[in-house]
């Protein structure tokens, strides 16, 4: 017998495959794929930055502690 959660989940599908019908379903994954690697690549430039400017600040911080 399935969960309530997995129940959820089969109704969902059941609604996407009836609203965008099985020919658009690829095209939706794709995007959906192609969105969240988007995503991913803007947050780790996000971090990249973050990590950047910690650096140039403790560096900063350093140099005013030795003056």
């Amino acid at each position: 017998m399935l969960t309530p959660a997995e129940w959820l989940l089969v109704l969902v599908a059941i609604v996407i495959l009836l609203v965008w019908g099985p020919d658009k379903i690829p095209k939706l994954a794709r995007a959906v794929g192609q969105a969240i690697a988007e995503l991913k690549r803007a947050k780790q430039g996000i971090e990249d930055e973050v990590k950047q400017v910690r650096k140039e600040v403790e560096s900063a911080v350093k140099e005013v502690a030795r003056a």
